[in-house]
């Protein structure tokens, strides 16, 4: 990443929130669709040698994102976000939960409310992520499953990527 790009990654145990703030040099138009098109979500989102692997996407409000986790040994973690609001190229917000293959959500997992904005800076592009759990110890859980380190390792996965994309 270069290293004049804005990267803050906080957690606020008592309002039960991480905020992340990661700048990337590459213009709104192709940061918005990294993070909203399953075909380049594949590509990045999940931390090396990790892999990310869509059964089903529908980017639009009630819509969602099922998709595995792939490790190296083939293991498959699911996940299931549900996109809750959307205003084009400006903001998304959606709730976020563990899941099995078939898309039921595991109750007993960290689930998570993320809104996520972007900001055009020119030749740059700042993404925001306020998430919020319901409680303190689901936020903990997520902390201790390496959340900060996997997020972090998938956005230079997509530092990696964007010079790809561009038009």
């Amino acid at each position: 990443m270069n290293k004049n790009l804005t990267l803050d990654f906080s957690v606020d145990k008592e309002n039960k929130t991480i905020k992340v703030k990661r700048e990337f040099a590459a213009e709104l138009s192709l940061v918005w669709d990294a993070y909203t098109k399953s075909e380049i979500l594949d590509k990045w989102w999940a931390p090396k040698p990790w892999k990310t692997k869509t059964r089903s996407q529908e980017f639009k409000e009630g819509g969602n994102w099922h998709y595995a986790m792939v490790g190296p040994e083939g293991e498959e973690h699911w996940a299931v976000a549900t996109y809750k609001n959307i205003v084009a190229q400006k903001k998304f917000t959606g709730h976020d939960a563990f899941a099995d293959a078939n898309g039921n959500i595991n109750k007993e997992m960290p689930q998570s409310t993320w809104e996520v904005t972007f900001s055009n800076k020119g030749e740059n592009t700042l993404v925001e992520f306020h998430i919020t759990y319901p409680d303190l110890a689901q936020l903990e859980a997520t902390i201790e499953m390496g959340f900060k380190e996997g997020l972090l390792m998938a956005m230079e996965g997509l530092d990696e990527l964007l010079p790809s994309l561009k038009k």
